[in-house]
């Protein structure tokens, strides 16, 4: 590699995003170190624009992805301006949204090998421009988490096709929490393929730049993290499809972690909560990734319309006093009936991707 590689940004677009050619190798580089390189629709543009370039350039063997700063990858999507957005109406949002899953999609059937260094903070949208490549590698840096529940929405881009194939309840878990993981459950988990040495990623790239062809191998498959030692109680408690019952369940459950992810559900949006379980459940009974993101954007355009999205980015990162008032005051409150007329709203996806 080339440490001394040169980085630009794409002619006429963001320096939000910055790329180069190291060999073989073309490198993307998301470039908000300050705000841990959260999405913007530009950065979306941008990367969507090279990668289709890339995927016709024949010297460009394989890509990669990675964050600048010491914080990590991605913390998301840039949701603070999303709730600006959303206070003027969805339009903007919703176009966000279908542009963001746009490149989930075109990262999941990229025709080169898609290499996403997923160290640090990877959260969110950093999850859907990762955890869709052909190698995903996690450090011993990494906490991977879709925290959407902590902001009153669903885990989105394509998480849940994800989620849902976890070892047994594990994706619940993740999804309806929102609770952060490190390398190696994120392995176990589905969202990654190995885990590596923070320090050896300049190697490894050094090898995709050579024109090597890598996989799994490079890094350790089999770390054992915390998850898989307490699916007893995560496999029994988030059985089902009532999410009162889980949250019953957790609180029955004497293990302290079951203890503590009842706590973390209680204080989610109970909306946000009951439509993620819904739309877990749904997703695993889908048969492609294309399916589940277009489920998510009809989420979103129903869950933007709702009080607590807007609530939620205000409380977490707005005026930062992690006291959300959310729309329904328990799980128990929370209509069936409203959260299954979430799955109807086909007009946003429309509205969405017209233009």
């Amino acid at each position: 590699m080339s440490d001394d590689v040169e980085f630009a940004a794409r002619p006429g677009m963001t320096d939000e995003v910055l790329y180069a050619r190291d060999g073989h190798l073309g490198r993307i580089l998301l470039n908000r170190p300050k705000v841990i390189n959260v999405l913007n629709d530009p950065m979306v543009s941008s990367v969507l624009a090279q990668l289709q370039d890339w995927a016709v350039d024949d010297a460009v063997f394989a890509v990669s992805i990675q964050g600048a700063g010491e914080r990590g990858l991605c913390a998301g999507g840039d949701v603070r301006a999303l709730r600006t957005a959303l206070l003027a109406g969805s339009a903007g949002a919703l176009r966000f949204w279908a542009d963001e899953y746009r490149l989930n999609a075109a990262i999941d059937s990229y025709p080169k090998p898609f290499v996403a260094f997923m160290d640090g903070i990877v959260m969110g949208g950093g999850v859907g421009i990762s955890a869709h490549g052909s190698l995903r590698l996690v450090t011993e840096r990494s906490r991977v988490a879709m925290p959407e529940t902590t902001i009153g929405f669903s885990p989105d881009v394509g998480s849940l096709f994800l989620l849902s194939r976890a070892p047994g309840e594990i994706g619940t878990h993740l999804a309806l929490t929102g609770l952060p993981v490190g390398g190696a459950d994120a392995v176990s988990a589905g969202l990654a393929d190995a885990l590596v040495a923070s320090a050896d990623i300049s190697r490894i790239i050094a090898r995709l730049a050579a024109g090597e062809s890598l996989d799994a191998g490079v890094g350790n498959t089999s770390a054992v993290g915390d998850l898989g030692a307490q699916r007893d109680w995560i496999d029994s408690c988030y059985a089902g499809n009532d999410p009162v019952t889980i949250l019953r369940a957790l609180r029955g459950h004497p293990t302290p972690g079951a203890q503590q992810g009842a706590d973390v559900l209680a204080s989610r949006s109970p909306l946000a909560v009951s439509t993620a379980l819904e739309a877990i459940r749904r997703a695993g009974r889908m048969n492609t990734l294309a399916q589940v993101l277009e489920q998510d954007l009809m989420l979103g355009g129903g869950l933007a319309d709702s009080a607590d999205f807007v609530e939620g980015v205000r409380a977490l990162l707005v005026d930062r006093d992690n006291a959300p008032r959310w729309s329904h005051r328990s799980l128990e409150d929370v209509d069936a009936a409203e959260v299954a007329l979430l799955f109807t709203g086909g007009r946003h996806w429309a509205v969405a991707t017209a233009g």
